[in-house]
């Protein structure tokens, strides 16, 4: 195999970017969110508490009042609290969100793709999944979040066991005061502990980004033939298209009179077998619909080639077999019957 030193073309990038192959941290992404969830906190931190604080109180106030135990009553109970909560986390999760989809949108610049919406049985595979899991790949990222895990709690006990000491002594503190110190201890936690999360996620995008762009690279064949087919002019390459499929054919035709029979549908399809022994199957040499099945047809009898009528194993096999390929399994039986035939009938013998 050519080794792959060349950089990726932008027609290459261009391919991988439809496909869905892009450079993306997800530990970005949750360092970014964290630190703007972080930050609305901080800002409407208090606008919180004290909607909190009014919702709780005027429930307490409407449960008191007897007249409460009425369905309307717990409804306008129920219905405040929905309210002063909604009210209170919509910020914050709108800028939560907001984050995220900014984040998202620098790392993959995202491109409207409907084939990726088809479904592929390969996705969902658990046997694909196993063995990501435990390919090389899979325990390099399981290593890198159990260190990940290690670093960031070791910044968070950095920011604790310095003031141990000091945390005793919210012991019998007033409820609004004890309030206060541990908001403001949790936060100091959770500020250093984000600003470890943020710095480790951005080198792991960079190391995305380096992994990425060594997945895109190609050899030099590649570059020459890409190249090749960028310079030439759409006519030219349709040409050229052209008569590959044109001289395809003609090997094809050629390999019909060598063939033991021909399967006709018998207009539609004609498929032309070989079975010399050299494989564990027969093997199709020629195939098409139409007119090709009609010169199959015509080469075959100039040639003597049996030409035996089977619609549906035609079919079939027009349908599941390229030339070149050995017949699947589950023909096996159906064109060991016809040769049996062809062999027995048609005075023909198996090389």
């Amino acid at each position: 195999m050519a080794e792959k030193t060349e950089k990726p073309t932008p027609k290459r990038r261009d391919e991988a970017k439809r496909k869905g192959n892009v450079a993306r941290s997800a530990d970005l992404n949750g360092a970014v969110v964290t630190i703007a969830g972080l930050l609305a906190l901080s800002a409407f931190g208090p606008k919180v508490l004290n909607s909190l604080r009014e919702s709780m109180t005027s429930g307490l106030l409407l449960i008191a009042n007897p007249d409460v135990v009425s369905r309307e009553g717990v409804g306008a109970v129920l219905g405040g609290a929905f309210s002063a909560v909604g009210a209170s986390v919509a910020p914050i999760a709108a800028v939560c969100a907001l984050a995220g989809v900014g984040i998202n949108w620098y790392q993959v610049r995202p491109r409207l793709n409907l084939s990726l919406l088809k479904p592929d049985p390969k996705r969902i595979d658990p046997r694909n999944g196993l063995k990501t899991l435990l390919s090389p790949r899979g325990a390099f990222e399981g290593g890198k979040s159990v260190v990940k895990v290690a670093v960031v709690g070791a910044i968070a006990a950095t920011a604790v066991l310095p003031h141990m000491s000091e945390l005793g002594g919210v012991v019998g503190m007033p409820p609004q005061e004890l309030l206060s110190e541990l908001t403001s201890r949790v936060f100091e936690i959770a500020k250093r502990a984000a600003a470890a999360y943020l710095v480790i996620a951005i080198a792991d995008y960079f190391w995305q980004r380096r992994q990425h762009e060594k997945s895109l690279r190609m050899d030099r064949h590649e570059v020459k033939e890409e190249a090749k087919s960028q310079q030439l002019p759409p006519e030219v390459r349709g040409a050229l298209r052209r008569r590959q499929m044109e001289q395809a054919r003609a090997r094809m035709m050629a390999a019909v009179p060598e063939a033991d029979v021909v399967v006709t549908n018998p207009t539609h399809f004609a498929v032309a077998l070989r079975y010399d022994g050299t494989k564990p199957a027969p093997e199709v040499v020629a195939k098409g619909p139409d007119l090709i099945a009609f010169r199959i047809r015509r080469i075959a009898e100039e040639h003597g080639v049996p030409v035996i009528e089977d619609p549906p194993l035609a079919r079939a096999l027009h349908a599941s077999v390229e030339v070149g390929q050995m017949i699947p399994e589950e023909l096996y039986q159906a064109v060991a019957q016809l040769l049996a035939f062809v062999y027995r009938v048609a005075g023909r013998r198996a090389v």
